[in-house]
């Protein structure tokens, strides 16, 4: 089991991506449920379904159930019922989705009052770069497009957004605490890049005061998985 003091330091999301339930038991029984959290995506949750949830409640994690949901305004709000229902403590939702798709989602979560799970925004893939954003359509600057997305998710008074580690200072700057920022692409330096364009270390994401990081194939696809968060928790305190 690993323990860590991690006050004052972004928050760990380990995400789980994998299609062999036994290869992701490996790295959840390593880790502190109080300490670190579970993203759950699309790979992992078709393939075992709410049962897969139910069973990492159990053990005491917290869910950030990362499936994007991206669709018209009412299949929006009934998925969104159904994903809080299986008490996840994170939910997301494309914030391209429009303000009419978003407030159906906040909509869809009134009835679970207290317990309902926080609601946040993807900007922008991590896997996304300039060339790719004009090829669809869209002719604007990558941060600039997510400043917009990240002003509507406000306006909308979502929990928080997703966005690349290189925007967070300037999105911290304009929204305090009042948005919580949640950023994937966390790489130390000896690791591969993989299929992500927008990276940053651990110790910028603390310096960004990013409020959770989520760590997945640097600690998935180590060796040592242990000693690599160990590693990276030492480089941000």
């Amino acid at each position: 089991m690993l323990h860590s003091n991690l006050i004052s330091i972004p928050k760990i999301i380990i995400a789980l991506d994998f299609s062999n339930k036994k290869s992701a038991m490996k790295i959840v029984n390593l880790l502190d449920p109080s300490i670190f959290y579970l993203k759950i995506g699309k790979q992992m949750f078709t393939i075992f379904g709410y049962k897969f949830i139910k069973e990492l409640h159990q053990l005491g994690f917290k869910i950030f159930l990362d499936l994007k949901f991206h669709d018209i305004p009412n299949t929006v709000f009934n998925a969104i019922q159904a994903a809080a229902d299986l008490g996840v403590w994170m939910l997301s939702i494309h914030a391209s989705g429009g303000r009419k798709m978003i407030m159906s989602a906040k909509k869809a979560l009134e009835s679970f009052k207290k317990n309902a799970p926080l609601l946040i925004a993807i900007t922008l893939l991590s896997s996304l770069k300039q060339e790719e954003f004009k090829e669809i359509g869209i002719d604007m600057k990558l941060d600039k497009y997510i400043l917009i997305l990240s002003k509507l998710s406000y306006s909308c008074k979502l929990d928080g957004i997703v966005c690349p580690g290189s925007e967070a200072k300037k999105i911290k700057f304009l929204f305090k605490d009042k948005l919580k920022i949640i950023t994937p692409g966390i790489r130390c330096n000896v690791d591969m890049l993989y299929d992500q364009k927008n990276i940053i270390t651990p110790k910028y994401a603390r310096e960004s005061k990013i409020d959770y990081i989520v760590i997945g194939r640097s600690i998935t696809m180590s060796n040592n998985p242990i000693k690599k968060l160990n590693s990276i928790i030492k480089s941000m305190q």
